[in-house]
């Protein structure tokens, strides 16, 4: 991913890269997206991407394992986290979705988690503090509550499962307040050129709906060059 890339992608919103991937694959059915509706911390900030790094919890019941071991088990979570290739995301299966009730992202966690160095979090499970969050760190979050339960590190490093869609370590994921998508490796190359021609076609449309006189013949000229222009 090249500095230009990252500047692009955290200036667009996940659907126009949704978009772009297919403009850059040459087809539609690009599928490796979250489904349904999740929660933004902060929906006005620029897109989460990075590359996952990912765990699991879960925090209904009490862990059964010696503290010690959850102790040590929490700390390499945060080791982990500190570590491999920048910009990183936190990508965090709750293993108790649906029945979701520990906010493992407060204020507390979302902050450590950024001074590590990390641009945001993706969560099937529960963050809290609003308002209390810092800057520049968003969370996309699959509920809202007010506890952390017995929140506890299970796995680290391993595939995770966050609203259907399948995240592996180091996966490179974009996010906002419409969800989230793991870019694919062969289309990174290319992605940057896409998503200037997808805006390039997109254009075509847009300018002639704002025009003065704009009726179903100028929609139909329009769109028949749109799509002139995007095969």
């Amino acid at each position: 991913m090249t500095p230009s890339l990252l500047k692009l992608l955290r200036s667009v919103d996940t659907p126009t890269v949704c978009n772009a991937i297919e403009v850059a694959q040459g087809k539609r059915g690009f599928d490796d997206f979250t489904r349904g509706t999740m929660l933004c911390s902060a929906p006005d900030e620029p897109a989460i991407v990075g590359y996952a790094r990912t765990a699991k919890i879960a925090a209904v019941t009490p862990p059964t394992e010696a503290p010690d071991v959850i102790r040590a088990r929490r700390m390499a979570y945060y080791k982990y986290m500190s570590q491999g290739p920048a910009p990183s995301v936190a990508v965090v299966e709750d293993t108790d979705y649906p029945g979701c009730i520990g906010a493992y992202w407060g204020e507390i966690n979302t902050t450590v988690h950024k001074g590590l160095g990390m641009s945001g979090a993706l969560t099937n499970g529960v963050m809290r503090d609003l308002g209390d969050l810092p800057d520049g760190f968003p969370v996309v979050a699959g509920s809202i509550g007010p506890s952390h339960g017995f929140v506890h590190v299970q796995e680290i490093d391993t595939p995770v499962s966050v609203f259907g869609m399948t995240v592996k370590p180091g996966g490179l994921i974009h996010a906002d307040r419409h969800g989230a998508l793991v870019i694919p490796d062969d289309v990174i190359g290319v992605l940057e050129a896409a998503i200037v021609k997808l805006h390039k076609t997109e254009r075509i449309v847009l300018d002639a709906a704002v025009k003065d006189g704009f009726d179903f013949q100028a929609f139909e000229s329009a769109w028949s060059e749109f799509e002139e222009s995007r095969t």
